[in-house]
């Protein structure tokens, strides 16, 4: 059962009534809003803070009881309950959109201490990047999703979160980083962008770590070819502008940043054969 909770009623934080939904219909509703024309703005100030404050109580898990509050107060709604594919506890907050708050969604896994943030960026845009990030979830311990809410064209290009450091998107990905997070962002090209390789693994700006080199030899055992961005140019690919990465760099935080060709993210054949030589191989790690 997904319970899920419409905001927060005068008796601080009471939940009010529930529906049955599952993580994977929450997404792909999310993702059917996906356009050009979505309103977006970034967070003000005292938005920022309350961001900063709600992407700590996710790594602390919750340790001081206001993680809803403090989404609520942002403008999302929490669906909680038990994952269908995994039988374990998550919550789910979706930003509803009022005021512009455009911001996506994001789901824990509630019965591990986070240690990994599944990144999507460019939902909707980036092909099937967002059913990529929930199967890794799903198959990853102790794993954060963070999915942008919307169209990387929208409010003339602030809505491409990957590349915005005012951005919500932005905000909740480098404060996790900074209690100790590991990054994986997911984005897609165009096979004629790079027809001799099915993926792109790079870190952007950041080190190159042990994640990066686990991501991509994950990759490459379960058939995928490879581009290493630190062994050779990978084309226009290697996340060199990316917002997080850059942060990343500056405080030392493991990024990596996986680019997947259009052939192999319309094929759910590709997935079944990729996402558990990487789930496996970063739960190992």
């Amino acid at each position: 059962m997904v319970v899920a909770v419409a905001g927060c009623d005068g008796a601080k934080g009471k939940p009010p009534a529930a529906v049955q939904q599952d993580p994977a219909q929450l997404i792909a509703e999310l993702t059917r809003g996906i356009s050009p024309s979505n309103p977006y703005r970034d967070p003000k100030a005292d938005e920022r803070t309350t961001i900063r404050q709600a992407a700590r109580a996710i790594a602390d898990q919750d340790a001081n009881g206001n993680r809803d509050r403090l989404f609520s107060d942002l403008g999302f709604v929490v669906h909680r309950g038990t994952d269908p594919a995994t039988g374990r506890a998550f919550d789910m907050y979706i930003a509803t959109g009022t005021d512009k708050r455009t911001w996506g969604a994001v789901l824990i896994d509630t019965t591990r201490k986070p240690g990994i943030v599944l990144e999507v960026p460019h939902t909707g845009f980036d092909l099937n990047t967002e059913k990529l990030g929930l199967a890794l979830h799903r198959e990853v311990d102790s794993s954060v999703l963070l999915v942008a809410g919307a169209h990387r064209q929208a409010a003339g290009g602030l809505g491409d979160v990957a590349h915005n450091d005012k951005s919500l998107f932005h905000l909740f990905a480098t404060e996790l980083a900074g209690k100790g997070l590991e990054q994986l962002q997911l984005h897609g090209y165009a096979d004629k962008n790079l027809p001799d390789s099915e993926a792109v693994v790079s870190t952007g700006k950041a080190r190159v770590g042990p994640l990066a080199r686990e991501v991509a030899d994950a990759l490459a055992d379960a058939g995928v070819d490879i581009c290493r961005a630190w062994k050779r140019r990978c084309g226009e690919l290697e996340g060199k502008t990316n917002a997080q990465g850059r942060v990343a760099s500056l405080e030392g935080d493991q990024f990596v940043h996986v680019e997947m060709s259009y052939s192999i993210r319309r094929d759910p054949g590709s997935w079944d054969r990729l996402v558990p030589d990487l789930a496996a191989r970063i739960n190992e790690g």
